[in-house]
């Protein structure tokens, strides 16, 4: 079980121990210029990115269908992100907000690479935090619990298998950094292993729409991949950050255009 304590140990603030006897986030500092610190395997943690982000997914669900009971669906829409925001830190929406800091305000390579080891946000990446958030919040607010239960769980597993995915298609931006950390310790049949995984976790909730929601999610991190790659020359940890959050967005917005269809998520249904 390192693998598993190692992924949620990086990917949510719970008090979950890595595989070197680390305490929160484990021996893990995803800020770190150098990567995650000694003790920690990229490469061992990545097969559980799939099922920690499955199980976000679910207690996100829960937190939307328990505040459905007392308040408007845009309320408890903001309080299901909300709360699973607070679960990873906001991990993921500081690598969105660096990332288009970076494309946004860097004209060279080398102005853009500076502009990501800025701790501080600019407009851009206040902006696509904006928007990120008020989109997946919308969508959200869209579904009913049973929905919410049915994408949640495969928007959070897709994406960050996803996002993890560009490092065996693109190369990491610079030599040091959380990058080059998981890249230099992704092995192929890791990879592959953990893909099925998430493909696995999104049958499981979302049933034969698994297939679409993994095609977007693809294309989501691919977009983010390709404009990093035209930018940057690699891609970065805030890049992996800035293509889960797109993916999971796109995953969303699939739940909430089957339900505008009259089509309800999940093979249950």
């Amino acid at each position: 079980m390192r693998g598993f304590r190692d992924a949620a140990a990086f990917l949510t603030r719970l008090p979950v121990g890595s595989g070197a006897g680390g305490g929160v986030r484990g021996r893990v500092d995803p800020r770190s210029a150098a990567g995650p610190q000694a003790g920690f395997d990229p490469g061992r943690s990545i097969l559980w990115f799939p099922v920690v982000g499955g199980l976000l997914g679910l207690v996100v669900a829960a937190v939307y269908g328990v505040a459905l009971l007392a308040v408007p669906a845009v309320v408890a829409a903001t309080l299901a992100v909300g709360f699973g925001i607070l679960l990873t830190g906001g991990l993921h929406e500081d690598g969105l907000a660096d990332t288009a800091d970076a494309l946004g305000g860097g004209w060279t390579r080398d102005e853009a690479l500076a502009i990501l080891e800025d701790p501080t946000h600019g407009t851009y990446g206040v902006v696509a935090i904006v928007v990120g958030l008020l989109l997946r919040v919308g969508a959200l607010a869209a579904l009913d619990g049973a929905a919410a239960l049915a994408v949640l769980p495969a928007a959070h597993a897709l994406s960050r298998v996803v996002a993890v995915g560009l490092l065996g298609v693109a190369r990491p931006a610079s030599a040091t950094g959380l990058g080059a950390s998981y890249a230099a310790g992704l092995a192929r049949g890791r990879l592959v292993g953990a893909f099925g995984i998430g493909f696995v976790v999104g049958l499981a909730s979302l049933g034969g729409w698994v297939v679409a929601a993994a095609l977007l999610a693809g294309f989501g991190a691919a977009v983010v991949g390709w404009l990093a790659v035209r930018k940057l020359g690699g891609v970065t940890g805030d890049v992996l950050g800035a293509a889960q959050q797109a993916a999971e967005t796109l995953v969303l917005l699939l739940g909430t255009g089957l339900m505008a269809n009259g089509i309800a998520p999940g093979w249950w249904r």
